[in-house]
């Protein structure tokens, strides 16, 4: 039975999309972009500040010794401001409150930085949560078989009664593979609860 429904945090409960974040700050040049996209957002580093081996503060010099210079500021402005605001997934607010409010746990996995707490915190989605683990806390990442058994005994959960939602199918693999049950999220809140309901959740 499931008693407890773990989410992933970006394109599952709110928005990442490095384009809207380039839009933010006025990065329109599609060549500007691309660079950004790969060496910012696309980098070894981005990857290695959601396994706490970066932070921001470590990441920025290293992102802007190879970028032109014409870049340089801006690409400093967007690694400061990227993660503000952040915009919820349609429909999935809503979910979560109704989820909680049927008596459900409810909890985040996510792969993100250190930095995770700072916007986190501020989302109203966020006071619904019974707990979060963020990987870079834990050095280690989701699909790796030790996060899935990190936040099971962390939250003295039991494996088979847990449904994560995630929209990477390879983390939700990783999820089953643990015990967990598991639903790859496509950005369809109202998809998602059917998929839910089929599997037993009452809500």
């Amino acid at each position: 039975m499931i008693r407890n429904v773990v989410f992933d945090m970006g394109n599952v409960l709110i928005s990442f999309d490095p384009g809207e974040f380039m839009d933010r700050e006025g990065i329109l040049d599609p060549g500007d972009r691309e660079i950004l996209r790969k060496e910012l957002f696309g980098s070894v580093e981005w990857a290695q500040m959601d396994m706490g081996v970066e932070t921001e503060d470590s990441f920025e010099p290293k992102v802007t010794a190879r970028i032109p210079n014409r870049l340089k500021e801006p690409a400093r402005r967007l690694m400061r401001n990227w993660a503000f605001p952040r915009h919820m997934i349609p429909g999935m607010e809503e979910l979560v409150k109704r989820l909680k409010e049927a008596g459900y746990g409810v909890y985040l996995l996510s792969n993100a930085s250190v930095g995770q707490p700072a916007y986190w915190n501020k989302l109203p989605v966020s006071k619904y949560f019974d707990g979060t683990l963020v990987s870079a806390f834990v050095k280690t990442v989701k699909p790796c078989p030790a996060i899935y058994t990190l936040f099971t005994e962390e939250f003295d959960l039991k494996p088979e009664e847990c449904l994560f939602i995630d929209d990477a199918a390879i983390n939700v693999a990783g999820a089953i593979a643990q015990g967990w049950q598991g639903i790859v999220f496509f950005g369809d809140a109202a998809e998602l609860e059917q998929k839910m309901k089929a599997m037993g959740v009452k809500i």
